[in-house]
C-alpha cells in the first residue's frame, strides 16, 4: 500500500532572478512585482475558511488603461491531503498551504507579470493570484469537531469569486480562469462554475497549467493514485462539489476529480498547458515512491540520462496514453492545447519557460503566444509537441 503522505505535497516553483537554459541563454526576470496579501476577515462568518480556521486570502495587481475592465484569476497549486495528519501539517506550512495566518507576499511573474514585452496579451489586466489552503482543490465541505480541522474549500472558492465581483469583475468584458497543479485540476473543476458567476456579455475562458492528471496504473499495475483521490473525496465531503454531469453515472465518483472523466462534460472554453511527461505525475503516479520502488526507478526518476531503454519505453508509453486521455480536437476555439515533451511541471508562472527558453518552444511558438492566440480567437492554439523522447528543457534532469 503507497504511503498517503507521499502524495501529500506538490512543491511550488519559486523564481529566481536570473535562470540560466541548457543552450546559455540567461533570461533576466528581475522585472517581476512583489504583491501583498488581501484577507477576506468577513468571510468567516460565512464558513469560508482555510483548514485551521483563518480566512481565504488572495494577491490582486490591478488593472490599467484597456485592461482595467479584463480579469486573470489563478488559483496557486500545492498538492492536496488526504489524512487528518497530513492535513494538520499543512496548517503549519511554510508556504501557507493550510493558513493564510503564514501566507507572505507573492511576485508575480510570467503569465502574472505586468511587462509588456514579457507577458503582451494579460500585463495591463487585472491579475489575481488565489492562494489555496483547503487540500482539495476547493472542492471541501465538512468539519473535523475533534481536530478542528475545516474542510471548507467550496466555500473559500465562492467567497474569494464574490469578493472579486465586488470590486469591479462583476462588469468584466474578458475574464480568464486559472490555476498551476492542484490549482490547475481546481480550474478544471470549477471552470464552468466560475463562468456562472458572471453575465453572459463577458468573454469567459478557462485554463489549466499541469492540472491534467492522468488515471492510469503505474508500474506495479495499481491504481495507486485512484485510491488517493478516493480518500481525499472522502475525507473533504467533496462529492456534491465535483462536477454533476460526471457523478451521475461515475463510479467510484472520485474518479471525477481525473480531468478525462470532467473536460467532455464543460461547456466553457479550455485550453491546457501541460507536458506529456510532466514530471510530477511520473514521480507520483506512474512510479510512485514507495519502499518496493526499484532502485533503478528511483535512480531514473533523480536523473533521467541514467533511465534504461526499458524504462525510457515506460515512459513513452506513459506519453502514448496522456495524449489518448486529452479531450478530442475538431471543436475549433472551444478547447486549445499545448502539450509538450519536456521534464517539467507548471510553466505558466516562471518568465523562462512561459515566454523565453527555446526548448519550450512547440513550432517555434512560446506557450504565451498559444494562450494568447487562442483567447482572442488568433488561431485554435491546438499545438502538440511530436517528439516523442522525453526532452530536458531547463538546467535540471530530474522527474522529482
Amino acid at each position: 500500500m503507497v504511503g498517503a503522505r507521499m502524495y501529500g505535497r506538490l512543491y511550488t516553483i519559486v523564481p529566481i532572478l536570473i535562470l540560466l537554459t541548457p543552450v546559455g541563454l540567461a533570461v533576466d526576470i528581475t522585472h517581476f512585482k512583489t504583491v501583498a496579501l488581501t484577507l477576506i476577515p468577513s468571510a468567516v462568518k460565512n464558513g469560508a475558511v482555510c483548514l485551521d480556521g483563518s480566512p481565504p486570502a488572495y494577491h490582486i495587481d490591478r488593472g490599467v488603461g484597456d485592461g482595467a475592465n479584463n480579469w486573470l484569476v489563478f488559483l496557486e497549486g500545492g498538492g492536496w491531503c488526504d489524512t487528518t495528519e497530513n492535513c494538520l501539517d499543512r496548517t503549519k506550512d511554510k508556504e501557507g498551504l493550510g493558513s493564510s495566518k503564514i501566507m507572505q507576499a507573492k511576485n508575480f511573474t510570467g503569465i502574472l507579470g505586468h511587462d509588456q514585452k514579457l507577458n503582451p496579451d494579460f500585463y495591463i489586466w487585472n491579475r489575481v493570484f488565489v492562494r489555496y489552503c483547503d487540500g482539495a482543490s476547493f472542492t471541501g465541505n465538512s468539519f473535523d469537531p475533534v481536530n478542528k480541522l475545516y474542510y471548507k474549500g467550496a466555500n473559500v472558492f465562492n467567497a474569494i469569486v464574490e469578493d472579486l465581483l465586488g470590486k469591479g469583475m462583476r462588469n468584466a468584458t474578458n475574464a480568464l480562469f486559472m490555476g498551476c497543479s492542484a490549482g490547475g485540476l481546481a480550474a478544471i473543476l470549477n471552470c464552468d462554475r466560475f463562468r456562472s458567476f458572471l453575465t453572459e456579455h463577458t468573454n469567459v475562458k478557462c485554463a489549466s497549467d499541469a492540472g491534467y492528471f492522468l488515471h492510469t496504473k503505474d508500474i506495479f499495475g495499481e491504481y495507486h493514485y485512484a485510491n488517493f483521490y478516493n480518500r481525499i473525496v472522502n475525507l473533504h465531503g467533496s462529492i456534491k462539489n465535483l462536477p454533476k454531469a460526471c457523478t451521475s453515472t461515475m463510479r467510484p465518483r472520485s474518479l471525477c476529480l481525473f480531468p478525462q472523466n470532467i473536460v467532455p462534460h464543460i461547456e466553457t472554453p479550455l485550453f491546457l498547458i501541460n507536458s506529456a511527461y510532466d514530471g510530477n505525475q511520473i514521480n507520483k503516479i506512474l512510479a510512485p515512491s514507495i519502499d518496493d520502488l526499484p532502485q533503478s526507478w528511483k535512480r531514473c526518476k533523480f536523473d533521467i540520462t541514467t533511465c534504461s531503454q526499458d524504462q525510457i519505453d515506460i515512459l513513452k508509453g506513459f506519453r502514448s496514453e496522456f495524449l489518448h486521455a486529452l479531450p478530442k480536437l475538431g471543436n475549433g476555439s472551444f478547447r486549445g492545447m499545448f502539450i509538450s515533451s519536456c521534464l517539467t511541471h507548471c510553466q505558466t508562472q516562471v518568465q523562462l519557460n512561459w515566454d523565453s527558453d527555446p526548448g519550450f518552444r512547440i513550432e517555434n511558438m512560446t506557450m504565451a503566444e498559444a494562450l494568447g492566440n487562442w483567447f482572442y480567437g488568433r488561431s485554435s492554439g491546438q499545438i502538440v509537441d511530436d517528439n516523442d523522447v522525453p526532452k530536458v528543457c531547463s538546467s535540471s534532469t530530474t522527474l522529482l
